[in-house]
C-alpha cells in the first residue's frame, strides 16, 4: 500500500514550467524584459496564454497600462541572460543593452521581439485578475514569428528542434527525450506516421 506524507503547507505541486522572457513596453516606448516560469496556455480559439506576475514587479504595471506583451521562449543556450535579468529591475536598466540582447519590431504590438529566441508571441491584454501574491494576466496571441529552420513545410513549429528552458522550483532544466505523443495510445497511426 502507498504510504502518504501531508506537506507542512499547500504550495504548487507542478514542475517543469516552461521559462519565457516577456517584453513590454512603457508609455514612452522603451522596453524591458521579464523572466518568467509561471506560464501556460488557457485557450485555443481564440489562442490565450497566461502569465502571473507579481505586483512589486516592474513589468506588472507596465502590461497593465499598455495592454500587451510579447511571450518570447528562450533556449537553453541564453539561462545565463535568463537568470540576470530576474536580479534586476527595468526601473534603472536597460535590459536589452545589459545583457547583450536584440530588440526586433513586432508585426502587430509595440512590445518588441527578442531576437535570439527562436519562438515569439505577440498578445494583446484581454483578462486581468488579482490573486494575491501575483497577478493573472491573460494575452491572446495575435501573431507568432519563429526562426525559419524551425518551421515545417506545414506552417507549424518543429518543437522537437527546439532546446527550451524548464524550471523545477528553484532549477533550470533543459528538454528531455518525449515519452508519447498526444492520441498515442488511442491513434496508433499517428505515432507511426509523425513527422519530426
Amino acid at each position: 500500500m502507498k504510504t502518504l506524507a501531508q506537506i507542512k503547507q499547500p504550495m504548487i505541486g507542478l514542475f517543469n514550467l516552461p521559462v519565457v522572457l516577456v517584453t513590454c513596453t512603457d508609455d514612452k516606448g522603451s522596453a524591458n524584459i521579464i523572466p518568467l516560469g509561471w506560464v501556460g496556455g488557457v485557450c485555443s480559439s481564440p489562442p490565450q496564454i497566461a502569465l502571473g506576475i507579481r505586483p512589486s514587479r516592474y513589468s506588472y504595471n507596465l502590461i497593465k497600462k499598455s495592454g500587451e506583451f510579447v511571450v518570447n521562449i528562450p533556449c537553453v543556450d541564453l539561462v545565463k541572460e535568463v537568470d540576470k535579468c530576474g536580479f534586476c529591475s527595468g526601473r534603472n536598466t536597460d535590459k536589452f543593452e545589459r545583457f547583450h540582447l536584440t530588440p526586433l519590431p513586432a508585426s502587430k504590438v509595440s512590445s518588441p521581439l527578442i531576437k535570439e529566441c527562436p519562438v515569439n508571441l505577440e498578445c494583446r491584454l484581454r483578462h486581468f485578475l488579482s490573486l494575491g501574491s501575483h497577478g493573472l494576466f491573460i494575452g491572446e496571441i495575435v501573431a507568432v514569428q519563429a526562426d525559419k529552420e524551425l518551421v515545417r513545410e506545414d506552417g507549424e513549429i518543429n518543437y522537437s528542434c527546439l532546446k527550451p528552458l524548464y524550471l523545477r522550483h528553484d532549477e533550470y532544466c533543459g528538454p528531455s527525450e518525449p515519452v508519447g505523443y498526444y492520441g498515442f495510445t488511442k491513434f496508433r497511426e499517428r505515432v507511426v506516421n509523425k513527422v519530426f
